[in-house]
C-alpha cells in the first residue's frame, strides 16, 4: 500500500521554530489532517533573522523529528521538503500600480494577461540587497471599472492592477534556506507569515469593513491592515512579548526561563485580572534561592511595556493614515505572546476598537484541539492553510529558485532520517 503524502510546515519565529506536520490526501473528504506538532527554542535565530546557521539547523531538524514521532503510527512518506513562514524587520512593504494594453482584435481577458499584469505592477527598483517576497493583488481595473475580483473571461483593452508588494534582505532569506539544507532538507517555499495568517484568521467581513491583524512575536509585533477585502498596509515593528520578559528578569532579579514563566502563569494586562496581594515564589537568578513577589509587582512591570508596544504601533498606523480604517472590524491578536491575560482587553482599551484572539479556521481540514487553540502554533497552522488553499490572483511570489545549501553530514540527504538521527547521536556523545 502506497504511503500518504505529507507536508511539514515550519513557523520561523523570533526565538523558537515551531513546526505542524499534516497527512495530505487528494482523494479524502478532508483536505488535510494535522497529526503532529512541536516547539524548539531555537538561540540561532533572532527577530526571525538567523544569526547562526548551525543552531539553526539542528532546532529545525529536531522540530521535524519530533512531529515525525509523534506521527510515527501512520504511514507517511518521509519528509523531504519543508514551507517555512518567514518574519522580521528586514521585511517591508510598499504599494503599487501595473497596467496592460490588450492589443488583440480578441479583447477577452486571459491568464496569461493577469500575469502580464501583475509581472509589470511588481517590476520596481530594488536596492541590490533586497527581492521581491510577493505580490498581493488587491484590485483589478477593466477600462477603468474598479472591484473586479477575477478578470478572467471579461472583454477590455485596459487591464489594470492594485499590488501590495513584499521585498526582504535577500541574504536573510538564503540564511534560512541554508539552515534547511543543513538540516537535511529543501526550503519548499518561504511565506511571510502575515501574508497566511490573514488567510486563515481574518474573515472575509473584518477585511472587508476594515481591520488590523497583529503578529505579538518575541522579537517583533507584526502589523497588517486590511480593507475592503484585501491587504492594504503590513509593517513589522522591532518589539516583542520577549521585552516584557527581559524586563520582569531584570526587575525581579531571576532568569529569563523563570521571568518567562512568571510572565505566561502569573502576567496580565489588567489590574481586574489578578488578585494583587496574592504572592508567587519563584528562583533567584543563581537559581538556587527562592525569591517572593507580589502579583501587583508583576503588573506594574507588564502594564507599561504593553501600552508601549500598542502605543508604538498605533504611532506608526496614524503617520501611514490607517489608523481610523480599522474602525470597523476592529484587532485581531496573533501569536505567541498573546497568550499573555487580558492583551485583547488591553487592546480595546488602549485602541478604542473591538479587539478578539485570532484563531486559525482551516474549513474542512482537522486538527487536534490543542493546537487550534494554542497561539504558539497558529502561524504554522495557518501556513500550511494556505499553501493547500491558495488564492486565486491574491498572491504571486517572485518564482525565484532557492537553493538550500547541504553542508557536511548535516546536509545529507536522507529520506528515512537515519542520517539526522546520527547527526543527534554523535552531538549527544560530544557535547
Amino acid at each position: 500500500m502506497p504511503k500518504a503524502n505529507a507536508v511539514c510546515a515550519i513557523d520561523v519565529g523570533s526565538s523558537k521554530i515551531v513546526g505542524v506536520l499534516a497527512k495530505v490526501d487528494a482523494a479524502a473528504k478532508t483536505p488535510y489532517e494535522v497529526l503532529a506538532g512541536s516547539r524548539i527554542d531555537c538561540r540561532g535565530i533572532r527577530g526571525g533573522v538567523v544569526v547562526n546557521i548551525p543552531e539553526t539547523a539542528r532546532a529545525i531538524m529536531r522540530a521535524v523529528e519530533q512531529c515525525e514521532e509523534q506521527a510515527r503510527s501512520q504511514e507517511l512518506a518521509p519528509i523531504t521538503e519543508l514551507v517555512l513562514a518567514v518574519r522580521g524587520a528586514h521585511i517591508q512593504s510598499f504599494n503599487n500600480k501595473g497596467a496592460f494594453n490588450i492589443a488583440r482584435t480578441d479583447k477577452e481577458i486571459t491568464p496569461a494577461d493577469v500575469d502580464s499584469v501583475l509581472n509589470i505592477a511588481h517590476a520596481v527598483q530594488l536596492s541590490q540587497d533586497r527581492e521581491v517576497l510577493h505580490v498581493v493583488a488587491q484590485d483589478f481595473w477593466v477600462d477603468r471599472q474598479k472591484g473586479v475580483l477575477n478578470p478572467v473571461g471579461m472583454e477590455g483593452s485596459l487591464l489594470e492592477v492594485d499590488v501590495h508588494i513584499l521585498t526582504a534582505i535577500s541574504s536573510h532569506l538564503n540564511n534560512i534556506s541554508k539552515a534547511v539544507g543543513q538540516a537535511g532538507f529543501k526550503a519548499n517555499r518561504l511565506v511571510y507569515g502575515m501574508l497566511a495568517l490573514g488567510e486563515c484568521v481574518v474573515t472575509d467581513e473584518e477585511k472587508q469593513q476594515g481591520c488590523l491583524l497583529m503578529d505579538v512575536g518575541g522579537q517583533t509585533l507584526g502589523i497588517g491592515v486590511y480593507l475592503e477585502g484585501t491587504l492594504r498596509y503590513s509593517k513589522e515593528l522591532p518589539v516583542g512579548s520577549d521585552f516584557i520578559t527581559r524586563d520582569l528578569a531584570y526587575a525581579m532579579r531571576t532568569s529569563v526561563i523563570h521571568a518567562d514563566r512568571l510572565k505566561e502563569e502569573h502576567g496580565a494586562c489588567l489590574s481586574s485580572l489578578v488578585t494583587l496581594d496574592e504572592e508567587v515564589e519563584f528562583p533567584a537568578i543563581d537559581g538556587r534561592e527562592m525569591r517572593r513577589a507580589k502579583k501587583k509587582q508583576i503588573l506594574e512591570i507588564v502594564q507599561p511595556r504593553v501600552e508601549e508596544i500598542f502605543a508604538m504601533a498605533a504611532k506608526d498606523l496614524e503617520a501611514a493614515g490607517w489608523l481610523d480604517a480599522i474602525v470597523p472590524g476592529g484587532a485581531i491578536l496573533v501569536g505567541g505572546g498573546s497568550r499573555l491575560r487580558g492583551l485583547a482587553e488591553a487592546s480595546q482599551e488602549l485602541f478604542g476598537v473591538p479587539s478578539r484572539l485570532g484563531l486559525p479556521q482551516i474549513g474542512d481540514a482537522l486538527a487536534p484541539e490543542e493546537f487550534l487553540n494554542n497561539p504558539t502554533f497558529t502561524t504554522a497552522l495557518s501556513l500550511l492553510h494556505f499553501v493547500q488553499h491558495p488564492p486565486l490572483w491574491g498572491e504571486k511570489a517572485n518564482g525565484k529558485r532557492r537553493r538550500s545549501l547541504d553542508n557536511g553530514m548535516l546536509g545529507a540527504k536522507s529520506r528515512n532520517g537515519l542520517t539526522r538521527k546520527m547527526q543527534s547521536f554523535f552531538e549527544e556523545i560530544f557535547s
